[in-house]
């Protein structure tokens, strides 16, 4: 049976697949910096680093940093929870190029 965060995964992956995105989920094993995104993807030329939440939670500390870091290095950093987002809300942040990451706050629509 899947985690509630593996099926929001499998719901981004559904999305960049159908934008024909490559992507991966990065695997620290212990020997990688903490915090990185749970899905790295290039589209169009562009860096998109996707921290994925089921439920209420919010990014930990850690990586609340990394998405920054996305950000600041001019990749589209994007914190992506259901239910209180959906796919067609990804695909647009996604196709846009702009990312939601805001800080420490991120800025989504509730649907």
């Amino acid at each position: 049976m899947a985690t509630p965060e593996k099926k929001v995964k499998q719901n981004v992956v559904s999305v960049l697949t159908e934008l024909n995105a490559y992507y991966f989920y990065p695997a620290t094993g212990g020997y990688g910096r903490s915090g990185i995104p749970d899905i790295v993807a290039c589209l169009d030329g562009r860096f998109i680093g996707i921290e994925c939440k089921a439920g209420n939670k919010e990014p930990t500390p850690l990586q609340a940093r990394e998405l920054q870091a996305v950000k600041d290095a001019g990749g589209i950093a994007i914190y992506y929870s259901e239910p209180a987002m959906d796919k067609n809300y990804l695909r647009e942040i996604i196709s846009n190029g702009g990312g939601n990451w805001q800080g420490q706050e991120s800025e989504h629509e509730e649907n």
